[in-house]
């Protein structure tokens, strides 16, 4: 029996150092399809409800494909904010009256998430910056040539977090719908696909943040992550499995990637997302300054962060 107890009180205290690392992990939560959109919303109550300390600041409307585009936030126009959360003539920056924790900037995802780590974030997290940076998940995937200068703009705020020296990850998937998040009390496919892809951004956050070594990815680079369907067998986060890639394909001339699952040449993400059969979930490590891939050594790393145990070999 004292056995018994001594080994349940080692599991509480686990259990509780676990909790007070997530309740002290500070995230700037982004995105380019909006503030009020049903994906993001769904990530940051997700996020939330694992314990993690959460701040959103996104723009004011829907700002897909606009890349690492970045100007000053202007007074809100005629059409107010998206799906009317804020109304016409409302300030360049502001939040929800009955959450000032939720944020909208009317510019561009690449001012957004600044505004985020710069603005935002010392209000909640006593004056510092955030400890890590989460962009998405977008409403559609972004994958290889898509994450060029004039495409996603969940990438490139991203990207943007990282070359502030925040390390980050930009979440994309497969479905979903452009729809507010008001949506999220009903049941329908967007609802479905925004829970999960919610779960599937906690579970990966927490397996990359679940060492307290620094630093949590190298200096320079973000993380680029997409989902398949949340539909069919898909639609839980339990079902998929996540794969490590490469971003763009490789050439003759390639160097070699980091040699893992027997391999020294990783799946392109577009390849394991589009083509590969199972509920699949591609990692590809991105450098943030030219949006294409990083060296072996470079990906080893993260590999080793995250452990190649939380990767299926395909």
């Amino acid at each position: 029996m004292r056995a018994f107890l001594s080994a349940a009180s080692v599991l509480f205290s686990v259990l509780l150092a676990v909790a007070l690392v997530k309740a002290q992990t500070k995230i700037v939560l982004t995105n380019d399809d909006g503030w009020a959109v049903a994906n993001i919303r769904a990530q940051n109550s997700a996020l939330i409800a694992a314990g993690f300390n959460v701040v959103l600041s996104a723009p004011a409307e829907n700002e897909s494909g606009t890349g690492s585009d970045d100007e000053p936030a202007t007074t809100v126009g005629a059409n107010g904010c998206e799906f009317q959360s804020c109304p016409a003539g409302a300030p360049p920056t502001g939040n929800n009256a009955s959450d000032t924790r939720l944020n909208y900037v009317n510019s561009f995802p690449v001012t957004s998430v600044r505004f985020g780590i710069q603005t935002v974030a010392p209000l909640f997290f006593d004056g510092d910056g955030p400890d890590f940076v989460v962009s998405g998940p977008n409403v559609g995937t972004n994958l290889g040539g898509t994450t060029g200068p004039t495409g996603s703009g969940t990438v490139g705020a991203a990207c943007e977090a990282a070359k502030e020296g925040v390390p980050s990850v930009a979440f994309s998937g497969s479905g979903g719908s452009q729809v507010s998040f008001t949506t999220l009390s009903t049941s329908s496919a967007s609802t479905t696909t925004a829970d999960v892809f919610g779960a599937l951004g906690v579970r990966f956050v927490e397996a990359l943040l679940a060492s307290s070594a620094s630093p949590i990815l190298p200096a320079g680079v973000t993380l680029n992550v997409n989902y398949r369907a949340a539909s069919g067998s898909c639609t839980s986060a339990s079902a998929f499995d996540f794969v490590f890639t490469r971003v763009t394909t490789a050439t003759k001339s390639t160097p070699a990637d980091v040699n893992t699952c027997g391999t020294t040449r990783l799946p392109t993400e577009a390849n394991v997302v589009n083509n590969m059969p199972g509920c699949l979930a591609s990692v590809s490590v991105m450098n943030a300054t030219t949006k294409a891939d990083v060296d072996a050594s470079t990906q080893e790393f993260v590999l080793n962060r995250i452990g190649s145990s939380f990767f299926t070999c395909v």
